[in-house]
Formats: structure tokens, sequence, C-alpha cells
């Protein structure tokens, strides 16, 4: 392995200096995205022939599917930053299209527009980071951009104490977190839940969001020159990390508290490329893929055999009914928790344990944010099983009776994610992050002051069983409490901190309801009052259309009083008005010449000055 393949296939775009062809890179990283994206994809495809059956628009919904898995092979594959960008735009359309494919229900219609508005603004800044580099390198093509980086590395973007490497590299992280539903940009993840099953499952365990973490990696010669950056990407991974968990603690839909936990272990990955472990971020993101494609596919076939609940206050009891979906599940959150010598165990202990080796302030807020985050998932994972399987049941008679497991079509693919989820790991840890393996050679770059991994084996032995208390200890406590203390807990009505803490945590941090009210609303607020109602239907219109109007009909009512019949008069009226117009025609050809003068000076200025700094 190691080895680098590029096909051109054709010209794309020759337009003066930029110079786009249509190919392909295969290098190490790109096979093992390949391998991840189309086995799930195949996977998922097998399982929704099942699980959509009965829906009148199949075809349609295993059209986006495959349209899906396209443009996510193009965006992998892709040999260049624009190629890449048709791939990641793609996606976003067909995350569109699969959140919305339900598109009768109205909170389906809003998931969608909320994903796609959110991963706007990532999008923006993708865009502005591609513009930046085509005017910095001249070029797009990933291998003329990361081998002459480290040349112009220094160059000082306006004196503003960054470099221009900073600033693409900050641009190419916020269209990231756009992608990978990082802190801020977050809130349309969960939302996507309203679409089916096997979409969720395909978005959130191996394609969409994992792009964004693919582009940190695949510009590891870029994000490796700018500190600014990786220390950037190392405090929103972890926070990413620590509220997503958190958030998970109290919800109640199956496939949102999922779906959090997407988030978490997303963040996971992102603050291992804040590390500059770029190989462990890969490792952990395949390992990843495995068990949460697993546990929204199990979590598919419990919702598809007990009537299409979601709720899990209205599960229960269903280890008798369901004993091959609760194994599922089980398998998937054990690996979710990082349980010992399952999938989740050799890559999430491994971060954990590179972000303390680093030994410094932002290594520590992120091991311990990390560590935090290991007991929230052990607890909701726990929580989950326990109010869906383990519990007395507490929903409706008729949707227990009718709990069924699911057919072959729907077996297979949970069986062999099942085996994937507790193998995987412990199979290609050596091959992905083993000492001296070249596996990934020249298609990550890493410092050699930077490479963290060494260090992990001389840690101290409490950095390394604290994550794994910590999971202990939330699953035990999750136990104990929803099968012993939980209806005298919720009963009370005295409880008012738990209350207030419940409600903080179910509400998701207030997110949601800050952007709509203020955020969201301000901006409408503005758009109708200002820019529509006076600039709009004020001064545009004004001076626009109207304007025109009411001057063309003044004047010619003026005029029409000026009809004397005298032919002198009407020569003196013609004569006045052509130099009244051969005057307005040289005025502007002069003003128009000394504004371009002056633009030509100040873009002089401008690279003089950048040429004496």
């Amino acid at each position: 392995m190691g080895v680098q393949y590029k096909i051109t296939l054709s010209p794309w775009i020759y337009v003066d200096l930029l110079k786009v062809n249509w190919g392909f890179l295969f290098d190490s990283l790109t096979g093992v995205m390949l391998f991840v994206i189309l086995f799930i994809s195949c996977l998922v495809h097998l399982y929704s022939l099942e699980y959509m059956e009965n829906d009148p628009h199949l075809n349609r919904f295993m059209s986006y599917l495959s349209l899906f898995t396209f443009f996510m092979l193009i965006l992998v594959t892709a040999d260049n930053f624009l190629q890449m960008f048709v791939g990641w735009e793609g996606v976003g359309l067909s995350s569109y299209l699969l959140i919305n494919f339900w598109f009768s229900r109205i909170q389906a219609n809003k998931a969608a527009i909320k994903a796609m508005l959110v991963n706007r603004i990532g999008d923006f800044a993708i865009l502005f980071g591609i513009f930046l580099i085509f005017f910095v390198f001249g070029s797009l093509d990933y291998d003329v951009v990361f081998n002459i980086c480290s040349k112009i590395n220094k160059a000082p973007f306006i004196n503003v104490g960054l470099s221009y490497t900073d600033f693409i590299a900050i641009f190419l992280f916020v269209g990231a977190m756009g992608k990978s539903a990082q802190f801020g940009l977050h809130t349309w993840l969960p939302d996507a839940m309203e679409g089916p099953t096997p979409v969720s499952a395909l978005i959130h365990a191996a394609t969409m969001v994992t792009a964004g973490v693919f582009l940190i990696v695949r510009c590891s010669f870029l994000f490796e020159l700018s500190s600014v950056s990786l220390n950037l990407i190392l405090i929103i991974g972890s926070l990413t990390t620590f509220f997503s968990s958190t958030v998970g603690l109290f919800q109640n839909d199956i496939k949102k508290i999922i779906a959090y936990s997407t988030c978490s272990q997303l963040g996971y990955m992102i603050f291992a490329c804040g590390l500059s472990s770029y190989d462990v971020a890969m490792f952990h993101l395949s390992n990843h893929a495995f068990f949460k494609a697993l546990l929204f596919l199990g979590a598919g076939a419990v919702i598809h055999g007990v009537n299409d609940e979601q709720d899990i206050r209205k599960f229960g009891g269903l280890k008798l009914l369901l004993p091959l979906s609760y194994a599922v599940i089980l398998i998937g959150s054990l690996a979710l928790m990082g349980f010992p010598f399952l999938s989740g165990f050799y890559s999430k202990d491994t971060i954990l344990e590179l972000a303390y080796s680093k030994y410094s302030t932002f290594g520590h807020f992120a091991y311990y944010l990390g560590t935090l985050s290991v007991f929230s998932t052990s607890f909701y994972s726990i929580r989950l099983l326990y109010l869906v399987f383990l519990s007395e049941p507490n929903g409706n008679r008729e949707n227990i009776f009718m709990a069924h497991e699911p057919g072959y079509k729907m077996l297979l693919p949970l069986c062999l994610l099942c085996f994937f989820s507790i193998f995987i790991g412990f199979f290609t840890k050596d091959l992905f992050i083993g000492f001296g393996t070249n596996f990934w050679k020249n298609s990550i770059f890493i410092f050699p002051k930077s490479y963290l991994l060494v260090d992990v084996e001389f840690l101290h032995i409490f950095p390394k069983i604290l994550p794994l208390f910590f999971s202990l200890i939330g699953g035990y406590l999750a136990f104990f409490v929803y099968s012993t203390y939980l209806t005298k807990f919720y009963s009370n009505k005295n409880h008012d901190f738990f209350k207030v803490f419940y409600t903080f945590l179910n509400r998701k941090w207030y997110f949601d309801r800050v952007y709509n009210q203020y955020v969201s609303q301000n901006i409408l607020n503005l758009s109708y009052d200002f820019f529509y109602k006076s600039i709009d239907r004020g001064l545009i219109e004004y001076f626009g259309p109207f304007g025109l109007i009411f001057f063309v009909q003044t004047v010619g009512f003026n005029l029409k009083k000026n009809q004397t019949g005298s032919i002198l008069y009407y020569l003196f009226l013609f004569i006045v008005s052509f130099f009244f117009v051969l005057f307005l025609i040289l005025f502007f050809k002069i003003v128009f010449f000394f504004i371009e003068l002056l633009f030509v000076f100040l873009v002089l200025t401008f690279f003089l000055i950048n040429d004496i700094v």
C-alpha cells in the first residue's frame, strides 16, 4: 500500500490561468474511504429493499440513495479542490432529497431546509478557501498545492498577523464544521432523523458527516503548517464531543439519541486531527462507520418491528420479543462505549491518550472533556438499552403484540455489521496506526515533532484507565437509576434542580431556540423592514421603475404644454437636447476615467505595501 495513482479523464475548465482537469486520485486515504462508503452503502441498499418495500416511492428512494453514494465517491476520489467541491455540493443536495423523502410531512420539509441552510454556511467558507487557494497557488490540483504550500507558509495576509495558509486552513475547517456537524453548526444533524432510517444510517455513519473529517485529513499538508487552525480544531472538536454527549443523555427519540452520539464521535475524530493525529482520526472514522451503521439499522429493525414507534419511553420488554435486535443494539452500544476489545475501544481510547500525551493546556482540555463524554456516552447507551429492552412494557399493547424480527434482507446486513463492529478495530489497528506501518505513506503528512503515538506507550496508567473507569461508572449509574429510582425521581415535585437540568439538556442547550428567536428572526426582520421596505420597495423603486415612469410622465406633460407649432422653437429644443446629451456622455467618460485611475492606484499601493513588509 501507499502507492498513488492518478487518472486524468479529460480537460474540464481551461480559462486563462485556471486549468482544471476531470480526474481521479487513488491512494491509501481514498482506498479506506472507498471501502467504508461502498460497503456500508451496499448494506444499506440491501436493508432498504425490505425496510421500504411497502412504500409506493421505493424506486425514487433507491435512486436517491445511489445518487448520494455517487456524489460521495466523486468527493473522495477527486484530485483537485474544484472537483471535490462538486461532490461536496452533491452530497448536500442528495441529503436534502433523502431527508425530505416523505415530503408530505411538514417536519421533514423543515428538517431538509434546515440541513441545506446550515450547510450553506460551511459551503461559503469552502468557496472562500478555494478562491484563496487559487489566488495564492495559482492552481487547484492537490499535488501542486501540497507540494509548494510550505514555501509560502509565512506569507502574511493583509498584515493581520496570520499567513495565507492560516486563513486557508480556517476556511476549510469552517466548511468541515458544517458537513461534520461541529459545535455551532450541529443543529441540522438531529433534525435530519426525519428521513427514513436507512437514510440516517447512510448519512450519519459512513458518508456525509465524515466528509468534513476526510477534507481535513486530505489537507493535512496545509493544516500542519497552521498551528492556529490546529488549536481551533482541537477546541471545537472537544467542545462538540462534550456538548453532544450531554444532550444525548435525556433525549427520548431512539434515532436522535444515536444521532447525538454520531455528533459526539465526530468530535473525537475532529480533535484527533487537531492533535495532528490524522491517521488515528481515520482509524476511528472507519471503526465508527461500522458500529454506527449497526446502531441505526438495529434501531430501524426495532422501529419496523413495533409499528414505527420511536419514543423509547413507549417501549420496554422487547428483549424476549426481539432477541436478535437486542443483540445487535447491545453490540453496537458496547462498541460505541469503548468496551474493551470491541472496535470503538481501540480508536477512541487512543485518541484520548494522544490528547493527554500532548502535555499542553489544549491537550488536557480535550482529554478531560473527552473523558467526561465517555461517561455520558455510556450513560445514554445503557439508558437506551434498558428502556427499550429490559424495562417493563410501557407502550401501546397492540404495538407490543405486533413486535416481530426483520427478514433476511435486513438481517444479513446486521450480522455483517456485528462482525465488523467486534473485530475491525483489532484487525486494522496495526495496519493503520501501528509502529513502523507504511500504510498511509504520502497521503497524510505529519511533522515528526507532532507525531504523538510514540509517547502514548509511555503514558502513566492513570490517563489510560480513567476513560474505561468513567465508561463503567456511567453504564452502571444509568442501569441503577433507571431500574430502581426512576419513577420516584420523576414523580417527586421537589427536585426543581433536576427539572431545570433535564430541561436544559433535553432542549439541546437551547441552541435551536436561540437560533430561531434571536438569530433567524432578527435576520428576517432586518430583511423585511430595512432591505425590502426601505431599499427594495423604497429607494430602488423610487429611483427605478416608479421614478422613471413619474419622470417620463412629468416631462411628457410639460412638453405637451410647449407644443406651440413654431418650427424654429422645435429646432431650438432639438439643438439644446443634442448638446445636453453630448455633455452627459463626456462627463461620465471623464468620471469613469478617474475612477479607473483611482482603482489602479489602490491596487498598486496594496501590492507595494505587501512587498515592503
